[in-house]
């Protein structure tokens, strides 16, 4: 929210008491605002920019996984490398688990403090409608069982397994507002993206299922 200033104010009721800022009151329909670009859907903020997944500060970002767990090529691959080999150990020991399901694991050495890593796809397939919005919800569903703030995402399925970008964007961003819409410990949910076709595909997206309040 802005002042008449163009001045962001603070969303959360507490920031907003610090600063003297008046009370924040939402209509039951008023599920989502735009606030300086970043896109709300109660009080879960939605970003999309393009940059490395790997160096966000967050506190889990999401690996485009496959069920084994084996951290390969891709977004996979750079996590692998960028997080040292404590990441596929910890996949080792969990996996395999259900297409269309997700598990958690420490961050290693990436600034993320955990992984979540939401299988879309068999080693070596390609990722599907119904994997890619059930790996979305579940990686949603296990960042508020633990209490996180924070996530990223990548564009799940849209590189080595071949799912269409628009498609992926629909269904991720779908999966987003609704558990926005529903109790959750995040505050804060990013779509990191690499180029400008898929953030600007990210972003068309936003604009048709998260319209100013």
């Amino acid at each position: 929210m802005a002042d008449k200033d163009n001045t962001v104010l603070p969303f959360t009721a507490p920031e907003r008491e610090k600063t003297g800022a008046p009370p924040l009151r939402l209509a039951a329909d008023d599920l989502v605002k735009v606030y300086k670009g970043r896109r709300v859907v109660r009080g879960v903020s939605v970003d999309i920019l393009q940059g490395d997944l790997t160096e966000q500060d967050v506190d889990a970002i999401v690996n485009a996984a496959n069920n084994d767990l084996i951290l390969g090529g891709g977004v996979a691959g750079a996590v692998a490398r960028r997080g040292g080999p404590a990441i596929q150990a910890e996949c080792h020991a969990i996996g395999p688990i259900e297409v269309g399901g997700a598990a958690i694991t420490g961050g290693g050495q990436l600034k993320a403090r955990f992984v979540v890593h939401a299988a879309s796809m068999r080693l070596g397939g390609r990722t599907s409608a119904e994997s890619l919005r059930s790996a979305t919800r579940r990686s949603l569903e296990i960042a508020s069982e633990r209490g996180l703030h924070s996530i990223a995402f990548p564009a799940v399925g849209t590189g080595i397994a071949h799912f269409p970008l628009d498609d992926c964007a629909r269904i991720m961003l779908e999966e987003v507002v609704r558990h926005g819409s529903g109790t959750t410990s995040l505050t804060e949910v990013r779509f990191v993206l690499f180029g400008d076709e898929a953030e600007a595909t990210f972003r068309a997206e936003a604009e048709r299922q998260l319209p100013p309040g």
